[in-house]
């Protein structure tokens, strides 16, 4: 069996995370599907595959291993469409994660535009307030708020986000406004979950106050309306709360003390960026939000 063969088969029993699913995604027998990735292990000296009598998981190895064999298959495939003359166009499907508001935002008027321009294409738009793997959960794009560190995917940098702190007209009238971040002690805080350590305090821009926040809670949207409402000051990213400014609902508090800025960047396998899928979504994503402070 040849090599690209092989590879394939790997990536099947990886994604179905079963030999027996991926022997019937292939048409071939499981004894064949488990010859295969045995000799693949042999010929390369380190396990893949961790099996158990219910599941098969990819090892360490495996894992950085499935990411190079997903990049050249797919610079394979897509030499062979171009000398064939096909894939010019966007079609199939494009699956593509973002946090959830930030894609709610930014994101769905990328995918409207995608949709109305190209009738072949669908697209499964994930919104997800958490790091998504895209291989193992075959994703095709994931835009990332944050500092990245180096990997074999590809990043392109798209704009960027501050944290900002924010109250309400109403609420700084009766507490007044904070000067200096110590001055954050004598009011009142928003805190999402992830920003709070109960031992410490609440974090603003990284920085641990000892006040501990007179509200929780675990949801961004939550915190701003709480905030608009009047019961203390949270903190969030800029693009969360620009319509808040925009109707005077909310109001930036301690806008001099800048945050460090935050990327905002599209995340894809690098083998791929040629294909139409993703050609055509970095380019509407460039047109709409390169460079924009969000």
């Amino acid at each position: 069996m040849d090599r690209l063969r092989t590879l394939r088969v790997f990536v099947s029993v990886a994604d179905h995370q079963s030999f027996a699913a991926a022997a019937r995604r292939l048409a071939m027998s499981p004894s064949t599907v488990t010859r295969v990735i045995a000799g693949l292990e042999a010929d390369l000296g380190v396990p893949l595959l961790m099996r158990t009598t219910r599941s098969v998981r990819l090892t360490e190895e495996g894992a950085a291993f499935l990411e190079r064999c997903r990049a050249g298959i797919a610079e394979i495939d897509q030499a062979f469409e171009t000398a064939q003359g096909k894939g010019s166009a966007p079609g199939g499907t494009l699956t593509v994660t973002a946090p959830v508001m930030f894609g709610r935002l930014h994101i769905l008027p990328i995918v409207t535009e995608m949709l109305a321009r190209y009738p072949e294409l669908q697209i499964r738009l994930l919104l997800l307030d958490r790091v998504v793997r895209l291989v193992e959960e075959g994703v095709d794009i994931a835009i990332r708020i944050a500092d990245l560190p180096d990997s074999s995917m590809h990043m392109l940098r798209i704009g960027q986000v501050r944290r900002v702190l924010s109250a309400s007209p109403a609420y700084l009238e009766r507490r007044g406004e904070p000067a200096t971040v110590s001055d954050l002690q004598e009011h009142d805080l928003i805190a999402i979950e992830d920003q709070v350590d109960p031992q410490r305090g609440s974090a603003i821009d990284g920085r641990q106050t000892r006040r501990p926040p007179r509200l929780s809670v675990n949801s961004i949207d939550a915190a701003i309306a709480a905030a608009v409402a009047g019961l203390g000051i949270v903190q969030t990213l800029s693009y969360q709360i620009t319509d808040h400014y925009a109707a005077g609902t909310l109001r930036p508090v301690l806008p001099d003390d800048l945050a460090p800025i935050l990327p905002v960047s599209l995340l894809f396998q690098s083998g791929r960026k040629d294909r139409p899928n993703i050609r055509a979504f970095v380019d509407v994503a460039q047109r709409r939000l390169k460079n924009a402070m969000l």
